[in-house]
C-alpha cells in the first residue's frame, strides 16, 4: 500500500469522525440477530470502545488547547479501562484507515507508530510493534483488507501487503507480498494414546514427513 496513492491519512484531523463511522458499520454487520440486537452488540463491544477510544485521540488533536486539556482527562479514563479491563492497548499515535473492526479482547499491543490500511481486522492476543533487530528495526505499514488471527506477532520495518490473511500463532519479520496467506507449519500429533511403542514412532515419522 503507497498511503500517497490512497490518501487515507493525509487529513487525518478531518476524517476521524467518518473513520469511525465506517469502524461502526463493519461492527455492525459483524454482529448477528435483529437490529436492535446488533446496535446493543455493537454498544457492550470491547473491539468498539477501544476503536472508539482510539478515534476520540485523534479527533482530540485536531481541537484548539483549552478543548484538548478539558477533554483529555476523559480520554486517559476511557484508554485506562480499554486497557486494564479488556487488555486492548493501541498506541495513541497508531493510524488505521476506516473499517477498523478488534474481533476479540484480551492480550492485545499495537505500537505507536503502526500504519495500517482500510478494513483492517484483527483478533485477540497478537502483539505489533517495534523490532530491535538492526535489518528490519522501526515498525510496520501494513496495507489494505489484512487480518491477523489469534496468537499472530509482527514486528520491524517491514511492509505487509493489501489482502494479505495471517494465521494463527505466527511470527512475520519480514515483507509479505499482496494477496498472501501465512500460516506457521501444520499441527504435529506427539501422543497416541493406546498405540505401542513401535506404532507410536512410525506415525510420528508419517506426520514429520507430511
Amino acid at each position: 500500500m503507497k498511503l500517497g496513492e490512497y490518501g487515507i491519512f493525509a487529513d487525518e484531523m478531518c476524517r476521524a469522525g467518518e473513520m469511525l463511522k465506517q469502524d461502526l458499520q463493519k461492527a455492525y454487520w459483524f454482529a448477528k440477530g435483529s437490529r436492535a440486537r446488533r446496535v446493543f452488540a455493537c454498544l457492550r463491544s470491547p473491539g468498539v470502545q477501544a476503536v472508539v477510544a482510539h478515534r476520540m485521540g485523534q479527533w482530540l488533536r485536531t481541537k484548539p488547547f483549552a478543548v484538548r486539556l478539558f477533554l483529555k482527562p476523559f480520554l486517559l479514563m476511557l484508554r485506562h479501562h480499554v486497557r486494564g479491563k479488556w487488555g486492548i492497548d493501541i498506541g495513541p499515535e497508531a493510524q488505521f484507515g476506516p473499517g477498523f473492526h478488534i474481533i476479540h479482547y484480551g492480550g492485545i499491543f499495537i505500537g505507536g507508530d503502526i500504519i495500517a490500511g482500510e478494513n483492517f481486522t484483527i483478533t485477540h492476543d497478537i502483539t505489533i510493534g517495534f523490532s530491535r533487530a538492526k535489518c528490519i528495526q522501526g515498525f510496520p505499514v501494513l496495507g489494505n483488507d489484512v487480518y491477523i488471527a489469534p496468537g499472530a506477532k509482527i514486528a520491524g520495518r517491514i511492509n505487509i501487503g493489501d489482502n494479505v490473511k495471517i494465521g494463527a500463532n505466527a511470527v512475520i519479520e519480514r515483507d509479505i507480498p499482496d494477496d498472501a496467506v501465512v500460516q506457521i507449519r501444520p499441527m504435529l500429533v506427539v501422543t497416541f494414546p493406546n498405540t505401542s511403542s513401535e506404532e507410536q514412532r512410525c506415525m510420528e515419522e508419517k506426520g514429520k514427513a507430511a
